[in-house]
């Protein structure tokens, strides 16, 4: 089996999650840089690290986890569509919770809880007028 049908193999989800996230490759500003750590004499001659800017969303991604460019380019794809699936769920989510929490202001006291404010109300206009001047006809 030869090492291109292994890529082409990732790439079809990556391609399916990108369209369905509406990243464009356009949108993506892709650079190679050396990278640190381990790796010996590869790491330091050969710029395997992929730093990918989605320019929309201004989410960069650094990636220097293998040895290998090409395979760096993938992980650091998928890196950057989780971010931005974490920020649209956070957005989401965010949205969900402000229509619930209108939700909440607008509903309606309880019965019990009329009760208690009616009864409270009449306490204090009661501790109220008992501060009154007496009235002299």
């Amino acid at each position: 089996m030869s090492s291109t049908a292994i890529s082409t193999e990732n790439e079809d989800p990556l391609a399916q999650r990108m369209a369905a996230l509406g990243v464009l490759e356009s949108d993506l500003e892709e650079s190679f840089v050396r990278s640190g750590g381990h790796g010996g004499q590869n790491v330091n001659k050969v710029a395997t690290c992929v730093m990918l800017l989605h320019r929309p969303s201004g989410i960069a991604v650094k990636c220097q986890t293998t040895r290998h460019q090409g395979q760096n380019r993938q992980l650091a794809r998928a890196l950057l569509l989780d971010k931005l699936e974490a920020l649209r769920k956070g957005q989401a989510e965010a949205e969900r919770a402000r229509v619930e929490k209108l939700r909440r202001q607008k509903r309606g006291r309880s019965r019990g809880a009329k009760q208690r404010m009616l009864a409270d109300k009449s306490f204090h206009a009661a501790k109220k007028s008992s501060r009154r001047r007496p009235q002299v006809d």
